[in-house]
């Protein structure tokens, strides 16, 4: 994965695949569904952490070897997120069950996606060639909001906790500039 991740982060290969892996909301995602899915929260954990300390290895090694170039900034951006994701992992791993930690775990990762799904119409400003891929990019941040709003919650009753919490926190998010306060930058418009 981290050698296919690299190889379509050119944005002449093909610009929404780069617009897609460049972001976090497609790794939340991956990650959502990994840890659901796995035996038990412990499992999540190392399948989470096996991921993507693999996947950053591969990419880091072959852009510092390969392409004779080391983007600091980036390699710590991600690194951390590798370091975090075990820990959500297994928060994550309880999202299928009952009560209420379940419902506002269910919403963290809808919450991140309609954050950054909405932010992306200021992705490609002011100078940025390839505007055309706002529209489409939305459109794949919305099938991957649907996807997790059709595995996640094990009854409708959950569902339709799980979506108002999602936006309410979503909006607080956008509103306060969540993102760009964390990140200040590094995913490419925040």
């Amino acid at each position: 994965m981290g050698l296919a991740a690299k190889i379509v982060d050119n944005p002449d290969f093909n610009p929404i695949f780069d617009g897609i892996g460049g972001r976090l909301g497609i790794w939340v995602f991956v990650a959502t569904l990994l840890s659901i899915f796995s035996y038990s929260p412990k499992f999540a954990v190392v399948k989470i952490f096996a991921f993507f300390g693999s996947l950053l290895t591969v990419y880091y090694v072959y852009t510092t070897f390969v392409l004779h170039f080391f983007p600091e900034r980036a390699i710590i951006f991600w690194g951390i997120c590798a370091v975090i994701s075990p820990v959500c992992a297994y928060m994550m791993w309880y999202a299928r069950g009952s009560g209420l930690f379940s419902v506002i775990v269910s919403a963290l990762p809808i919450t991140v996606l309609l954050s950054e799904g909405y932010e992306l119409r200021n992705a490609y400003l002011p100078v940025h060639r390839h505007y055309y891929l706002i529209p489409w990019l939305m459109g794949v941040y919305l099938i991957m909001i649907a996807v997790l709003l059709l595995v996640i919650p094990k009854t409708k009753k959950k569902f339709f906790v799980i979506l108002p919490i999602a936006i309410i926190l979503s909006l607080i998010m956008i509103n306060f500039n969540v993102f760009g306060r964390i990140f200040g930058g590094m995913n490419g418009y925040f």
